[in-house]
């Protein structure tokens, strides 16, 4: 049996991992709410204004996050391998948990308080927020996987048993988390707000992909067998519904191929669905040149120029982010073949896109550009495709 630690260092021990759960659980609320938009007007400050450091010259909220980062880091490193080695010796520990809250773990939130909407933009406050969230919350995890009866951990809660994943894993975790908050410094706010561009840009391409699919007429001779069935359709569908060798998927799957475009087209689904699809690759394509011809060009947000770059940026993203899952809601409207649902959510999706472009048209600097040719261009276009 190994030697059991000093009694005076071992409440030391137990002492400090308790306070240093309690600071960093303090620290997450504080970050969570900001990740998610709901902390209050100024209460996001409030707990960590007695942390913001007071130097000569301005601090850079993101290489705050990215050298804090680095530091959580190493120490999590050096901590996984003191508590799962023989002897155990909980002042070098103490010593670990010091120097973390002395230094990054209340450096990692303060990144965020400097990281004002007003000059970095109320998305990557956000984004930084949830990063700086996950590096804190996970580092708690192991902060509370500390053994404290004078002993290295076991097996089992080294590698993990029972559903508990185990400091090893924890500590990767850490590892992964840390890189993610590093990553943000090395690409910057352009290089972040192109990433998340290029994300609304591949879902909307999905939705189109599915709903081009999904237009494809069915074959005539699948029509024609259609026909002669008759209401045998329904019969089919109500046989696979008492069917329990089909699978919940494979029902759904029957069902949607069961709604297509009847050949006579009462309702004109065809003649909206064309129009849509139109308008929809005009609306990717103005992804890619808000990428090309904003994002890419986006001067720093240093100085006076900061403020009203960043109110724009925040006015358009969330008709960025919210389009994609928008038309997938115009899909759902052709799937169920409600026409009123597809007027009103097509008419509500080319509205914000003809403003997402409206936002835009002005560059940087300057009165206009390709991208103000091309904007007119594509609001022509939007508002009437044919």
């Amino acid at each position: 049996m190994p030697p059991k630690a000093a009694g005076g260092s071992l409440d030391s021990l137990k002492t400090l991992v308790q306070s240093t759960i309690s600071l960093i659980t303090q620290f997450e609320g504080s970050l969570h709410a900001i990740a998610l938009d709901k902390a209050l007007p100024g209460s996001s400050c409030t707990p960590l204004s007695s942390l913001a450091p007071d130097p000569s010259g301005p601090v850079d909220a993101l290489s705050l996050a990215h050298d804090s980062a680095s530091l959580i880091k190493a120490h999590t490193t050096k901590l996984s391998l003191l508590i799962i080695n023989e002897p155990f010796t909980p002042s070098a520990i103490v010593t670990v948990l010091r120097e973390l809250v002395a230094g990054p773990i209340p450096a990692t939130a303060t990144a965020v308080q400097l990281c004002t909407p007003d000059t970095y933009t109320a998305i990557v406050r956000q984004d930084l927020a949830w990063r700086c969230y996950r590096v804190l919350k996970e580092l708690r995890g192991l902060v509370e996987a500390i053994p404290l009866n004078g002993s290295a951990l076991p097996a089992h809660r080294k590698n993990g048993a029972n559903g508990d994943k185990g400091s090893i894993v924890t500590t990767g975790v850490i590892w992964a988390a840390c890189d993610d908050l590093i990553l943000l410094k090395k690409i910057g706010i352009a290089g972040l707000l192109i990433k998340k561009a290029e994300e609304y840009k591949d879902t909307l391409q999905d939705v189109l992909e599915e709903l081009k699919e999904w237009s494809e007429e069915v074959d005539d001779e699948d029509q024609e067998e259609d026909e002669d069935e008759g209401d045998g359709n329904l019969q089919h569908i109500t046989d696979d519904l008492q069917n329990t060798h089909l699978s919940a998927q494979e029902m759904i799957d029957n069902l949607m191929t069961s709604q297509r475009i009847p050949r006579d087209d009462p309702d004109r689904i065809r003649e909206r669905l064309d129009s849509c699809l139109k308008r929809l690759r005009l609306t990717t394509l103005l992804y890619s040149a808000i990428i090309q011809r904003r994002l890419k060009t986006l001067p720093p947000l240093i100085a006076e120029q900061a403020p009203p770059l960043a109110r724009r940026l925040d006015e358009v993203y969330p008709l960025l982010k919210s389009l994609p899952h928008r038309f997938g809601e115009v899909a759902c409207a052709f799937y169920d073949l409600d026409t009123s649902a597809i007027d009103e959510a097509m008419d509500s999706c080319f509205f914000d896109a003809f403003a997402a472009a409206e936002m835009l048209k002005v560059p940087w600097t300057g009165t206009q550009d390709k991208f103000t040719e091309w904007a007119d261009k594509f609001q022509v276009g939007i508002k009437k495709p044919d």
